[in-house]
């Protein structure tokens, strides 16, 4: 009997050690996986900043080639009109030299034409007389 009762002791202790040891073993895979699945957060998150990192450093880039299309468009439009403005300012220039000349012409076409009906009177007063 003593025997059986110190088999049935050996065994019941073995059997709590094996559970315990089960139990460690589930713990110590529990806390593994906890660790592999909070690196792969880590990694997850450090790839999403860096993906916005990139992200913000392309927009930035764009929005550099946009503001500068925007100035050298800006720029061409100004050079525009300012030809524009000179073209116009030429044309005016054309016009008035234009009007001065006939005014001049209509000046000396009255003076002639003054001479000659001044010439055309002096011609019948002296008929005349």
């Amino acid at each position: 009997m003593k025997f059986t009762i110190t088999t049935l002791l050996a065994l019941s202790f073995f059997l709590v050690a094996s559970c315990d040891q089960q139990k460690a073993a589930i713990d110590a895979n529990k806390e593994t996986t906890k660790i592999a699945i909070d690196d792969q957060k880590e990694a997850v998150d450090a790839a999403a900043k860096d993906a916005v990192a990139q992200t913000d450093a392309a927009a930035a880039a764009e929005m550099r080639d946009i503001e500068a299309k925007k100035v050298a468009a800006q720029t061409q439009l100004d050079a525009d009109k300012a030809k524009a403005d000179a073209a116009a300012a030429v044309e005016k220039a054309n016009i008035e030299a234009k009007k001065v000349a006939a005014q001049k012409q209509l000046d000396a076409d009255k003076k002639s034409a003054d001479a000659a009906a001044d010439a055309e009177k002096a011609k019948v007063d002296a008929q005349q007389q």
